[in-house]
């Protein structure tokens, strides 16, 4: 299959589906052509903090091939035949960005969500399957990235318009996922999809006025049935999650992550910490309710000021009791959001003062880890994808640097390039 990069900047309007079964070329981006395999590169006299090891790695050269790295060495290293050079004395070079949470649906989120720097993702629920259609075409090269992990329709009682991604579901239409037959039922109908991972809900929502998120939604024995129909077809849970009867059930039950996870005593988090439960806090989400961009609504601005503090605090425990914390900014990357990966780093370290190789870790190589993608993707290491961003700083000693990359490369293609310029 011919391999093909993204161009930035570029406005579809076509519905996706249709877009990509139209077999949509997204040709070269960042002067980059397409080509097949991905030009060749070298990214000469840099910086590398691998997303692992708190040491960087001082003037070095990485070489990329065939969207791997293949190489990390001296700056002097051999060019293979071919390849275009990036001199870049004294920049910096990171992992791409995970985000574990998104709802990102469509090209246009698809390529902000490039621009932040972000080459991965773990969508939480969007409509018809949309996430699948993305991972397939970033898989056969129409799509330079972020490369997609999909849960398909969101396991939750009322799936609306999910009800049309297939015909199997169209009973739910005017009928809530609610037994335990109807849960494996929707488990199975996402398997035959092809989904790497399924989303489920324990509580109900936060981020709508007319919902309390510390109602719990399904039992312990109904989660149960989702993780268990989960397992049979080899996949993982996430729970949405705010309360605690909800968190507990869930835990119980056997999920993988729990999302948001705002109302968690003590007691749950040690439970968490027990079972290796790991927790996706989605910090950026609630810090934005009432705000432009994805929670906008004015109403929630009052649940956010009463929310915010009190997700804070309970990721701070988590923290301190040794949990797993992961990044997820729960955004669609619509264009009115400013919810972003670099953002949720920032803040763990400013306002939660972690420390800054924790925080980063959260966004690369512990994110790989939780989404099962660590032997291809979270670190700078030979053999690994060529997911990487150029910043101009240290992100260890000023950890904002992540939220404006001056280079983009997703797959070994280069999707973001504003160099070069005079320092």
């Amino acid at each position: 299959m011919t391999r093909r990069a993204y161009r930035l900047g570029l406005c579809f309007v076509a519905p996706l589906a249709a877009t990509l079964a139209a077999g949509a070329v997204l040709p070269g981006a960042a002067g980059q052509d397409a080509s097949d395999p991905p030009t060749p590169l070298v990214l000469r006299g840099v910086n590398v903090v691998d997303g692992a090891s708190a040491e960087p790695r001082m003037d070095v050269s990485i070489v990329v091939v065939d969207g791997r790295i293949r190489e990390i060495g001296p700056r002097g290293v051999q060019a293979p035949p071919g390849a275009r050079e990036l001199p870049l004395d004294g920049y910096w070079v990171v992992p791409g960005l995970l985000d574990a949470h998104t709802h990102l649906n469509t090209l246009d989120a698809a390529r902000r969500a490039l621009e932040s720097g972000v080459t991965t993702v773990r969508t939480a629920g969007v409509g018809s399957y949309v996430d699948v259609a993305l991972r397939e075409a970033v898989r056969e090269g129409r799509l330079a990235g972020p490369d997609v992990l999909a849960t398909g329709v969101y396991v939750t009682p009322d799936i609306g318009d999910g009800a049309l991604a297939d015909p199997r579901l169209a009973q739910f239409l005017a009928d809530s996922v609610d037994s335990e037959e109807e849960l494996r039922r929707l488990v199975a109908v996402n398997a035959d999809h092809g989904v790497d991972w399924i989303k489920t809900r324990a509580t109900e929502r936060a981020g709508t006025p007319s919902t309390d998120p510390r109602e719990q939604v399904y039992s312990e024995d109904e989660l149960r049935a989702v993780v268990e129909e989960a397992a049979r077809h080899g996949l993982f849970v996430a729970a949405h999650a705010h309360g605690e009867e909800g968190i507990v059930a869930a835990v119980h039950a056997g999920v993988k992550s729990i999302e948001h996870g705002t109302y968690a005593s003590d007691a749950t988090l040690r439970l968490m910490r027990d079972r290796g439960t790991v927790l996706v806090p989605t910090l950026s989400s609630v810090l934005s309710f009432g705000q432009p961009g994805d929670y906008a609504d004015p109403r929630l601005f009052l649940r956010g000021q009463h929310l915010a503090p009190r997700r804070v605090d309970m990721v701070r425990r988590a923290h301190a009791l040794g949990i797993p914390i992961v990044v997820g900014v729960d955004t669609d990357y619509g264009p009115g959001s400013t919810a972003r990966v670099a953002r949720a780093v920032t803040f763990m370290v400013e306002e939660l003062d972690f420390d800054p190789l924790y925080a980063l870790q959260a966004a690369t190589s512990r994110s790989a880890e939780l989404l099962g993608v660590a032997d291809r993707t979270g670190r700078v290491a030979e053999g690994m994808e060529a997911d990487l961003l150029i910043i101009d700083s240290n992100p260890l000693e000023r950890v904002r640097t992540l939220q404006d990359p001056l280079v983009v490369i997703s797959n070994g293609y280069v999707v973001l390039n504003r160099l070069p310029f005079a320092r």
